[in-house]
């Protein structure tokens, strides 16, 4: 449970670092802009997205089976408490969708 807790608060914390971040693009010169923009319409942007966006899937994917496989070897160990185990084992795959709805948002977006 305390790990649980410690996931949630780590993920918590890093999407609101996400929003507090300071624009890069603010950064780079009218030349460089002018770069990131060409390679942005490329083919090279649009695989860039397409890779980072199936990475965020697979990453989800793989942590929803690891909370749900975790969850039934506990209910299996300790039937009498399956229905906190259950509770927390749904809060945490919403935690998990939640951080992958907006990390793909934020993919769609760049």
């Amino acid at each position: 449970m305390r790990r649980l807790f410690l996931i949630a608060l780590l993920l918590t914390a890093g999407t609101a670092l996400l929003g507090l971040a300071p624009d890069a693009a603010a950064e780079l010169t009218a030349a460089e802009q002018a770069e990131v923009a060409a390679a942005a319409t490329s083919g090279i942007g649009t695989l860039g997205k397409a890779l980072g966006m199936g990475l965020i899937i697979l990453g989800a994917g793989l942590g929803i089976g690891r909370i749900g496989s975790a969850a039934v070897e506990s209910i299996a160990r300790q039937p009498e408490a399956a229905g906190p185990i259950g509770t927390n084992m749904i809060i945490a795959a919403a935690l998990v969708e939640g951080v992958t709805v907006i990390a793909l948002i934020l993919a769609l977006i760049a």
